[in-house]
């Protein structure tokens, strides 16, 4: 296991091949990736959640990461008193999602900061815990001139830990892939 970066209650270690269960129990829960999942945001059925593309198609992409970026990608959460699995963050180039770069809004240098966790760890913090110390290490450690998130305006969770990791709301837009309402959060490493 090698870890990234630890917390007062969690630890954030690479992926491994052996966290494809994880992942999966993760992206089975409707309720966690409502705003997530693009199937389920144009109103149909989940897209890629199935064990299979999950094995074959996500885990490779999150696992390539550390091969091509120091210190960027996606981070298994660990929570400390439980050694259990409640979900990943991201901390990577924004503009490796296409999602990104249709906006138009992203910079070269932006690193995008992201999360998603088991419902059983919602309010209890983990969320602004693991986004905060993201953002200290990408500004002191990793060279981050500045921190990026996007999120569907309807998920007032997700904008309130950018709001509390520091970040700034920028805008409210339609993105030409979906129809709700995004907001993009921001904050540059001299405003930190």
């Amino acid at each position: 296991m090698k870890v990234f970066l630890e917390t007062e209650r969690l630890i954030l270690r690479q992926f491994t091949d052996s966290d494809a269960d994880n992942l999966f129990e993760l992206d089975s829960d409707r309720e966690v990736i409502r705003f997530a999942n693009l199937g389920i945001i144009k109103g149909g059925e989940p897209t890629d959640t199935d064990y299979e593309t999950i094995q074959n198609k996500t885990l490779p992409r999150l696992l390539a990461y550390y091969q091509q970026y120091d210190g960027y990608g996606y981070w298994a959460a660990i929570e400390k008193s439980s050694n259990q699995f409640i979900g990943w963050f991201q901390f990577r180039p924004a503009l490796d999602s296409p999602f990104n770069v249709t906006s138009g809004f992203y910079d070269k240098n932006d690193i995008e900061l992201g999360y998603r966790l088991r419902k059983v760890s919602w309010g209890k913090g983990y969320a602004t815990e693991g986004a905060k110390a993201l953002v200290l290490k990408g500004f002191s450690e990793l060279g981050t001139q500045r921190v990026v998130s996007i999120a569907i305006a309807a998920n007032r969770a997700s904008t309130r830990v950018m709001e509390k990791a520091g970040l700034k709301f920028v805008r409210k837009y339609i993105h030409p892939e979906i129809e709700p309402e995004v907001v993009i959060y921001a904050l540059n490493k001299d405003e930190w």
